[in-house]
């Protein structure tokens, strides 16, 4: 049962306070008329609930968001369709959308009476400043009765989700010559002779299984070529993502999470355009399954949802990773600050003959152009180890755009070939 003051009114309140005082008032004072009036008062509201309650309000309510799968600052539409199914012309309604606060305000609308099957659509307009799968609904319906003494409120629990991606950024391929990061060869492919009929020769791309290289014809270019069967061998790439609450600093848009995030989908776009086979990794797997490949729609929706961790999460993060990035190819770290050993652990994904890209995010330090000289911080420690395993890797400072760091990191030159 719901308490009378949640159903009553401002007014319906007023009046049962004033009936109350008269009665009061006509009690002491012997006043029959004073006493009545103040009965009235009190009984007026209960009789007007009690009224409206035997007309109950059959809704059906529809709802339809175009579209549901949406980038952030992107708008959607929503039209609430509802339909009165009852048998009697409903009363006026005022009605209330429940939404997640990131998709803005609670929309407010009043529908006139609607005669049995008639059907009025709400249209508004959502859209979200922050990434995740939030919930439409459901729908609140108000009705008053006839004096606006009391309001009864009824719920259609119906509700639909809206998915809203990370930001995703372009990013530029690099362009110095052998990187092969994201460019297909341009030297014509040679066909292998003294019976390997289904084989042919061609320039070492990033990625290549080192096993595969053909010396002979190595020896005779100058540069590394590979042995290719039937078909180009399927560039590789692993992301990995660090998703340690532990470890990153800051809340909303400016969160060192968010960046990390938001440079993962930037980077897993940008190769899956360029013909990468990309494996995402951001949590880690059962030993009975294997890390699957994903496409541009399926990483992007792993990462809208994906909310920071445990540090123990991420040691298994990191065993899952090895046996993907054991088969050799392209792997993009995206770390916070972590400790050597740690450290060594995501070193050792890279294998030889394979390149490495690392994302450190100096979440504790201040801008380049602030940070004394010396300043040894945990991110430069991090990088240290890294780099010295061979990686190509990247302090990224606050306030820096992901564009700029993947210019920064794609952009050296050890990419060019084998450390």
């Amino acid at each position: 049962m719901r308490r009378l003051t949640d159903i009553l009114t401002a007014r319906g309140r007023a009046f049962v306070t004033a009936g109350t005082v008269l009665l009061v008032c006509g009690l002491l004072l012997g006043v029959t008329d004073l006493t009545r009036i103040g009965a009235l008062g009190i009984v007026l509201p209960l009789l007007s609930s009690a009224v409206a309650r035997r007309h109950p309000v059959d809704l059906e309510v529809e709802r339809q968001v175009s579209p549901a799968r949406l980038a952030i600052d992107e708008p959607s539409n929503v039209e609430l369709a509802l339909r009165n199914v009852g048998t009697r012309t409903s009363p006026t309604i005022m009605g209330e959308e429940h939404v997640d606060h990131a998709l803005g305000d609670r929309p407010r609308f009043v529908l006139p009476p609607l005669a049995p099957g008639d059907r009025r659509v709400v249209r508004y307009t959502i859209r979200s400043h922050v990434r995740g799968r939030h919930r439409i609904g459901p729908v609140g319906i108000r009705v008053r009765d006839a004096f606006g003494l009391t309001t009864r409120t009824a719920y259609h629990t119906r509700s639909a989700d809206v998915l809203v991606l990370p930001r995703v950024t372009p990013l530029a391929a690099a362009t110095h010559r052998g990187s092969e990061l994201g460019a297909d060869g341009t030297i014509p492919h040679v066909v292998a002779l003294h019976g390997e009929g289904d084989v042919s020769i061609r320039e070492y791309r990033d990625g290549d299984d080192l096993r595969r290289i053909h010396w002979p014809a190595t020896a005779r270019t100058g540069g590394l070529m590979v042995r290719q069967e039937d078909r180009p061998a399927t560039r590789r790439a692993t992301v990995l993502l660090d998703s340690r609450a532990s470890a990153h600093r800051g809340s909303g848009p400016s969160d060192s999470f968010e960046w990390a995030v938001g440079a993962a989908a930037s980077v897993a776009t940008h190769l899956l355009g360029l013909g990468y086979s990309v494996h995402l990794l951001t949590r880690p797997v059962d030993d009975r399954e294997a890390p699957v490949e994903v496409d541009d729609e399926a990483a992007l929706d792993v990462l809208a949802e994906i909310t920071p961790g445990i540090d123990e999460d991420f040691a298994l993060l990191l065993h899952s990773a090895a046996s993907v990035a054991g088969e050799g190819g392209l792997v993009v770290a995206i770390l916070a600050p972590m400790e050597d050993l740690v450290t060594r652990a995501v070193a050792g994904l890279r294998q030889p003959g394979s390149n490495g890209l690392a994302f450190v995010l100096d979440v504790d330090g201040e801008t380049e152009d602030a940070r004394p000289r010396g300043d040894a911080t945990l991110a430069r420690r991090t990088s240290t180890v890294l780099e010295d395993a061979g990686w190509s890797v990247l302090t990224v400072v606050p306030g820096m755009s992901v564009a700029d760091a993947w210019h920064g990191v794609a952009g050296i030159e050890r990419l060019a070939g084998v450390p």
